[in-house]
């Protein structure tokens, strides 16, 4: 065949082509616009939340190096922060923490020394002043430090602070030093540990009163390095040691250097692990919106294919071949997404920032970042040009293969086959058949518009019925048993517990709560702040270990352990002493709790745990009703050398467990007393140790103190009358903020708000996407109308000349839109039926307190809005039409 140079001729004829189909091209420019919304939004979302997600995570991390080479001499520091996979490093110089003692008890502070580049990674970055300097008494530290040292943030200020030498060895000490503020920053709460910074001068002076202690810190430099991506870090620097002659699996071995990856990463993350849900869920999303941006861009070009299919044919007949004219259609779809891409980057990018933060608020996370990141854009430019591409596809095959004599008698029908007449008295071609069977003339396109109008309905239907079945009932009952629970800040983070008398509730926090007047019902969880032990048969033992521990260590657990007369073996256990009222709050699966009020009765009740839909697992506790519970109340502790058995004397015990033998412990003084099991339980999580792994028992109160001799009080619970409610939260807002900062609270009215946000959330991101699905679904809906109405002038002009008025017309035109509506309502009424009940079911596995309940709410709301598009969109269209003459419409051929 003989090429002709006609791609400058092929590239006019499209560009004119385009030019002449304004309308066509406005919905095209939109649908392609809100196809790129929906990518730029999600991407937006997905990128700003990670992003957030990483800044959060660097925070509680200490810091967003890739990784820390742990424990180095100088010497070593210098030798691996030269290795060509670094590209940056630093290096700090740990000299000791504060200790535990007041002030510094419930919180972690570090002091050691770093560069001002180095310190930028560990977010340090002084508000006033600056970090100190060489040959100085300066220091910096954060206002959490300063506020309990009691010196108020002023550069120059003076402030005393405990350094421990050597700190968990038998050589620890602690040493005062003075230092000069020279500059401080905000305390950062999602910051694991508070730093104080000293000049590299005054960390070396303190680290040279170490004593050199195997098991120390003090003197030993940290390495903290990035690499060119976060992707592989354990394996770049197990690379690096290698690099250099050092290892990292064996502690025992030569040239050890212990490394630590940091988790904060999503893709070190996603290194570890691949969640294929996760997976599953982005690849559906992308998949609906491409689906969703292929409905309406296949309708806009078929639509225009249809209406131009003469003009096809007319080229074919010159000689034009159809692979030019696909290469046509495809130039008008890529000139088109110029103008659609950029308009849907701004109008997704804004919707993602403003979807971000309401998505961030129902999350653990306080700080949302929004991201900038080139790829969002990248990325969602790349899938609206793969779904456009895919979207032409048919429409261009459709013109390429028209013949001129097939494009001169189109007539918009997809009929295949001849229908028998009917005869027989029908009522004549009456205005509803005659709108029913306009529909029936070009199928592909009525179900294209059909389905992407119910597309819109269904979704919204599935985000109100997934919304409206989170149950705040389940929710709260699990999460707030009570109105109020008052303890120590440390109980309420995440695997803190209660173990110490520091972090008890003192008598005069309760009075003051109690003065604030309007409590119903209140009453003391006692916490176990000693070391009691259960008897269990090894069966048991083994079990409840083995979920965490293989075989052969189980194997050396067992060995180890302590075993009484009988031959069960001694395990640890967590005791609760409870008042009156959260006794009542308790679910009692089998027996009585009232014996437990009587300190004589030596009763307990044995805790069980539920699964994550509340159901109790018979088997987390083998304690029966009416079983009879051994528990030794240990009062003093003797260690030993596992191999030998050798005694170890008390003053040599921290030696020992320095060196590198296996050292057992057991009870040396102690008290044994034997109780019966009144009740199986189940303690709702808020009144909970917030922990699991060992066995539980509740006891009374009053049988609690005395049998351990403690009364620390876990956390003071309570309920308040309904209009109390509000001024006790204010109350104890403003009491664990500035009176009793070390306290804290939750309350049933922040369940309810956390409920109703997580609630909120999903209608706000279902309803967004609802209302961007349901504007393509109208937009195909408009666009379906309005070229039929025009590829149609010529026939309405010939039946008004034949005697069918205007207002019939309008009737007709409007039964046309009506069926539209009642179709694409009638198949998300359908769909809803067939799917609604899996996805309730897949619901209910994944929320333990969803209750999925149908309904068509939803599609009742939305009947009359499109019943309203059905009737005035071909209305409107129709009265633009109707200002040509009949004859004017009956000399239009195209």
């Amino acid at each position: 065949m003989l090429k002709v140079a006609n791609k400058k001729c092929i590239r006019r004829l499209s560009d004119r082509s385009l030019k002449a189909a304004k309308t066509r091209n406005i919905i095209a420019v939109i649908a392609i616009a809100l196809t790129t919304v929906l990518f730029t939004s999600l991407f937006t979302i997905g990128a700003s939340i990670n992003h957030s997600f990483q800044q959060q995570n660097f925070r509680q991390a200490g810091g967003d190096m890739h990784a820390t080479f742990k424990n180095l001499t100088e010497e070593q520091v210098l030798e691996l922060q030269d290795d060509p996979l670094i590209k940056e490093s630093g290096a700090r110089l740990f000299v000791g923490m504060t200790g535990d003692e007041p002030p510094f008890n419930k919180s972690h502070v570090e002091i050691s020394y770093m560069g001002e580049s180095m310190a930028k990674h560990y977010f340090i970055e002084p508000t006033e002043g600056r970090l100190p300097r060489e040959g100085t008494d300066e220091a910096a530290t954060d206002t959490r430090v300063l506020a309990l040292l009691g010196v108020e943030p002023k550069v120059g200020a003076k402030f005393a602070i405990p350094v421990g030498i050597d700190d968990n060895t038998q050589d620890a000490q602690y040493v005062e030093r003075t230092f000069t503020l020279s500059g401080w920053w905000e305390y950062d709460s999602a910051i694991v540990a508070s730093n104080a910074l000293l000049p590299r001068s005054a960390a070396e002076d303190l680290c040279a009163l170490s004593t050199g202690a195997p098991q120390s810190q003090t003197g030993k430099w940290h390495l903290d390095v990035m690499f060119d991506s976060a992707f592989g870090i354990r394996e770049k620097a197990e690379q690096v040691l290698a690099n250099h002659g050092y290892q990292c699996d064996d502690p025992t071995g030569d040239a050890y250097i212990a490394i630590g990856v940091n988790w904060g990463y999503t893709a070190a993350q996603i290194d570890s692990t691949i969640d294929p849900m996760s997976v599953f869920a982005i690849v559906a999303m992308l998949l609906l919106i491409m689906f969703t941006g292929y409905l309406i861009i296949y309708n806009v070009f078929q639509i225009s294919v249809t209406s131009d299919i003469r003009f096809y044919g007319l080229l074919k007949t010159i000689g034009t071949t159809g692979k030019q004219i696909r290469r046509m259609i495809r130039r008008q779809a890529y000139i088109l997404s110029i103008f659609g891409i950029p308009l849907g980057w701004v109008v997704g990018f804004l919707v993602g920032v403003r979807l971000t933060p309401v998505i961030m608020e129902r999350t653990s996370y306080t700080d949302t970042f929004v991201s900038f990141n080139p790829l969002i854009f990248v990325g969602a430019a790349l899938f609206s040009l793969i779904t456009v591409r895919i979207s032409c596809r048919k429409p261009g095959k459709m013109a390429a293969r028209v013949s001129p004599v097939e494009a001169v008698r189109y007539t918009d029908a997809n009929v295949s086959k001849k229908r028998a007449r009917h005869t027989g008295k029908r009522g004549g071609a009456s205005l509803p058949r005659m709108a029913w069977a306009n529909l029936g003339r070009s199928r592909g396109k009525t179900n294209v518009t059909v389905l992407s109008l119910a597309l819109a309905v269904v979704l919204l239907q599935m985000t109100y019925t997934f919304a409206t079945g989170f149950d705040m009932d389940k929710y709260l009952a699990d999460k707030s048993a009570v109105d109020f629970v008052v303890g120590d800040a440390s109980y309420f983070q995440t695997g803190a517990g209660f173990s110490s008398t520091d972090e008890a509730v003192p008598d005069n926090i309760i009075e003051e709560i109690n003065a604030q007047g309007g409590i119903t019902d209140s009453g003391r969880i006692y916490g176990q702040v000693t070391n009691v032990q259960e008897f269990v048969t090894e069966d048991w033992y083994r079990q409840n270990w083995g979920q965490w521990n293989t075989e052969e260590t189980l194997d050396q657990m067992v060995a180890d352990r302590e075993r009484d007369a009988t031959g069960l073996l001694a395990d640890r256990v967590s005791l609760y002493g409870m008042e009156d009222f959260p006794l009542s709050r308790l679910t009692v699966l089998e027996g009585d709790l009232s014996a437990l009020t009587d300190p004589n009765a030596n009763a307990v009740a044995a805790v069980y745990t539920t699964d994550d839909y509340g159901e109790p697992e018979k088997q987390s506790h083998w304690a029966k009703v009416g079983d009879t519970v051994h528990l030794r109340y240990v009062e003093e502790l003797e260690y030993y050398y596992q191999d030998t058995g050798e005694i170890i004397p008390a003053d040599e015990v921290d030696a020992a467990f320095a060196g590198e033998r296996a050292i057992g412990s057991r009870a040396k003084t102690y008290r044994d007393k034997e109780y019966t099991v009144a009740a199986a339980v189940v303690i709702p999580s808020s009144l909970d140790y917030r922990y699991y792994g060992v066995d539980q028992f509740v006891l009374g109160a009053q049988q609690f103190m005395q049998d351990t001799g403690t009364n620390s009080v876990m956390t003071y619970v309570f309920d308040t009358e309904d209009t109390a409610t509000d001024a006790m939260e204010a109350f104890l807002a403003d009491y664990t903020e500035h009176v009793q900062p070390l306290f804290d609270y939750e309350s049933k009215a922040t369940y309810q708000a956390e409920f109703e946000g997580f609630r909120s959330m999903f209608l706000t991101l279902g309803g967004a996407l609802s209302a961007i699905i349901g504007l393509i679904g109208v937009l195909n809906f408009l666009n379906a109308v309005l070229t039929g109405i025009l590829t149609r002038k010529h026939e309405f002009a010939v039946l008004q000349a034949i005697g069918m008025t205007g207002r019939q017309l309008k009737r007709m035109l409007m039964l046309e839109g009506l069926y539209y509506a009642l179709l694409a309502l009638g198949l998300s009424l359908l769909l809803s039926v067939v799917f609604g009940p899996p996805i309730g079911n897949g619901c209910n596995q994944i929320f333990w307190f969803f209750s999925y309940r149908f309904t068509i709410l939803p599609i009742v709301l939305v009947l009359p809005l499109f019943v309203a598009l059905g009737l005035l969109i071909p209305l409107a269209l129709y009265r633009s039409m109707a200002g040509e003459s009949i004859v004017e419409r009956i000399r239009t051929t195209d």
